[in-house]
């Protein structure tokens, strides 16, 4: 077997596991073809990935790219989700697109990958709350409200030095989100924004991609502080996999590093309390960056992948480097999925 395959024992391990992972921004990739090429090359190109990742649970989120902002931002969001339900449709006997924990438990019980629409930092929105109950009608059950600027609800962790809390129309964004039964993000939010929303927050919430600023020192990792509040909330922090965000140093961009960053998020929150968001962007950026441009995020070198894990197909080796690092079987299911699955099972789509 090569050295760069888990060894038997840890592939079984892995594909039995529910394997949740909360961030691959593949709609970005997929939305970029022609709509009567959404669900083939979907099935073509990332379809395989997942089966050989063992990926059970995919969040697929909304990112609205730079080019369609602000203008065209409502209408690539409405055409991000209409590309979502339309590869759904178009692999029925392979995915599922879920709106609750019933429907999650029904696709993985039939073999199926599950599938859970995301908005990221929600631009097609602006201030307009009201139009969260029509986005949760077409599927959207995650959420965040910023990412790495200023928004009209909130700023992101980009904007840390002004110290902003969440605007009246982000705390009216966080008390819809609740009502309608749409689980809250914190990955990309502002530190003060993080606390006003842990302030506010009656529901769990979660991180989908985000590690530990303990091991390494930006703005878009959480501290402990912040880690242990989503935690008290009822919820999960999953873990980014970006190599930039592991590590200043590319010598350390490796697996164990990685392992690094979730055992810390497990040591803090606890192991109820952590999961896998690996923010797989190298190849969706490849796909649709033109070529006469750089793939770059303030100054970060977003196409920096650990060894093995630029994409889903190379998640087996995560259990494998986390039985390696003395984590017990029933704590490498929780960290693979179940800790997602339960967050899931228990507030999606389930009003207040």
């Amino acid at each position: 077997m090569p050295a760069d395959l888990p060894s038997a024992p840890h592939h079984d391990l892995h594909h039995r596991a529910v394997v949740a992972d909360t961030h691959n921004d593949l709609l970005m990739a997929v939305t970029a073809r022609p709509p009567e090429r959404w669900a083939s090359f979907f099935r073509e190109r990332w379809l395989p990935q997942l089966r050989e990742g063992g990926v059970d649970l995919q969040v697929l989120p909304v990112f609205v790219d730079d080019q369609y902002r602000p203008e065209g931002s409502l209408r690539q969001t409405l055409r991000m989700i209409e590309c979502a339900h339309a590869l759904a449709e178009g692999n029925a006997a392979e995915v599922r697109l879920c709106t609750d924990g019933a429907q999650i438990d029904e696709a993985l019980a039939e073999g199926r990958i599950a599938l859970v629409l995301a908005l990221e930092s929600m631009p097609g929105l602006d201030a307009s709350v009201e139009l969260l109950p029509a986005l949760h009608r077409l599927g959207v059950r995650v959420a965040s409200i910023a990412h790495w600027g200023r928004t009209p609800l909130a700023d992101g962790s980009g904007e840390d030095a002004t110290g902003s809390r969440l605007t009246a129309a982000g705390v009216a964004a966080v008390r819809e989100m609740e009502r309608l039964g749409m689980v809250f993000d914190v990955s990309h939010l502002g530190a003060s924004g993080v606390e006003h929303v842990l302030e506010l927050a009656s529901r769990p919430v979660m991180a989908t991609h985000s590690a530990a600023r303990a091991l390494r020192d930006h703005h878009r990792n959480l501290t402990d502080e912040q880690i242990r509040g989503v935690a008290a909330t009822g919820g999960v922090v999953c873990v980014n996999f970006l190599a930039a965000f592991l590590s200043e140093d590319p010598a350390e961009y490796t697996v164990d590093r990685l392992v690094d960053h979730i055992a810390h998020v497990a040591g803090v929150a606890g192991i109820d309390h952590v999961g896998l968001g690996p923010d797989f962007i190298r190849e969706v950026m490849h796909d649709v960056t033109p070529p006469c441009c750089e793939a770059g995020v303030s100054g970060l070198d977003v196409l920096a992948a650990v060894p093995g894990l630029a994409g889903p197909s190379g998640l087996p080796l995560v259990t494998e480097a986390l039985d390696r690092h003395g984590f017990a079987e029933e704590e490498i299911v929780k960290i693979l999925g179940e800790n997602v699955l339960r967050l899931f099972r228990a507030e999606l789509g389930r009003p207040a």
